[in-house]
């Protein structure tokens, strides 16, 4: 810690020694128990809330600066800060990368032992200091500006270090901290995470960021798996031979047409404009060859289809799909566009597979 901030910790501690003790004063001991003050917890919440809510002057001219570089940054928005606030820091990057823009994580005092190689021209820095004049953090104001990397501050000091050297700054002003000493970082680090959530969502809807998006860097979780679309998760993709046949296709001819399409458990059956008209399982044919035998293979396709089969249309939620195969107990679905013509076939070990529930 340095020397000034050391004094204003002292400082600190010394203004709200007389609240500290009473919020202490609260907490009473009943033998080895402890009961605590509940109502404290209730107003560090409340303080918090409040906080937040009286940042939103922050979001203006300055504001709309940091997310236009943001938004027009070619490289990475790096994002750093020390302690509690470096902490907040690793989440807002993590959303900034999760929402569309490239970002990682710059701890201040690795920079200097070699991190300082993450750094490119094209990027932006954005460091969360609640003082902004931490030894660490004052370092690499210095090396970045050398570099001539655009600097975003977000701190609570407008007369500050940071403040100075940033080409952007998100004063959120001074703040009293919900702890009991009243200088444990909570109420700041509340408020600078607000305004990282602020400009990494101002950002990704300005870019559109659509909900394949989102699902395109979130393939693992569930929340992914919720809001992936049927075109893809099914097995077929765009441009690939489907198993598709005529209505006035034999059986034999359907056969031969769908030989040499990959995995499939059923043939989809279309009109002369190509519109999904029924679908044949394999359930049926192994059914239409017992009962018919080799009269089977000249039978058309359009007498042994199951007509006016369920269908689901490409863009639709893969948990759609889901809720069909269970109300309906089918285990293969045609995936098909606007026009009713089949783009796809989803089939019920798709949805296992990316553990997609209904």
């Amino acid at each position: 810690m340095s020397k000034r901030a050391n004094t204003q910790f002292l400082t600190d501690i010394t203004q709200t020694g007389l609240g500290a003790k009473a919020k202490l004063d609260k907490v009473v001991r009943v033998g080895n128990s402890v009961r605590f003050d509940l109502d404290y917890a209730r107003s560090v919440i409340e303080a918090e809330a409040d906080a937040i809510a009286s940042l939103t002057p922050i979001v203006d001219a300055s504001f709309a600066r940091a997310a236009e570089m943001i938004y027009n940054c070619t490289g990475s928005a790096i994002v750093s800060g020390i302690g509690k606030a470096g902490i907040i820091g690793q989440k807002i990057s993590a959303t900034l990368a999760s929402t569309g823009t490239p970002s990682h994580f710059l701890h201040p005092a690795e920079a200097v032992h070699g991190d300082l190689g993450r750094l490119r021209k094209n990027d932006i820095v954005i460091v969360l200091s609640y003082g902004g004049e931490t030894d660490e953090i004052v370092r690499l104001i210095n090396l970045v500006k050398q570099l001539e990397i655009k600097l975003i501050g977000i701190t609570g000091e407008k007369n500050s270090t940071l403040s100075k050297y940033a080409d952007v700054v998100l004063c959120m002003g001074r703040m009293s901290e919900a702890c009991p000493l009243g200088v444990a970082p909570s109420v700041s680090t509340t408020c600078m995470l607000a305004v990282g959530d602020a400009l990494a969502f101002t950002v990704m809807k300005a870019r559109n960021f659509s909900v394949e998006d989102y699902v395109r860097f979130h393939p693992g979780g569930s929340l992914g798996a919720k809001l992936m679309t049927v075109e893809q998760s099914m097995m077929f993709k765009p441009g690939e031979k489907l198993p598709i046949a005529q209505f006035s296709d034999t059986i034999e001819k359907l056969l031969a047409k769908t030989s040499d399409v990959k995995r499939h458990g059923a043939v989809m059956v279309v009109d002369q404009i190509g519109r999904l008209v029924g679908l044949i399982t394999d359930g049926d044919l192994r059914r239409l060859l017992t009962k018919e035998g080799r009269r089977a293979f000249e039978m058309k396709a359009g007498d042994v289809m199951t007509a006016n089969c369920k269908r689901i249309r490409a863009d639709a939620l893969a948990c759609e799909a889901t809720a069909i195969f269970h109300k309906y107990r089918i285990d293969e679905l045609p995936v098909v566009d606007a026009d009713d013509k089949p783009v796809g076939l989803i089939d019920v070990q798709d949805i296992v597979t990316i553990k997609v529930v209904g």
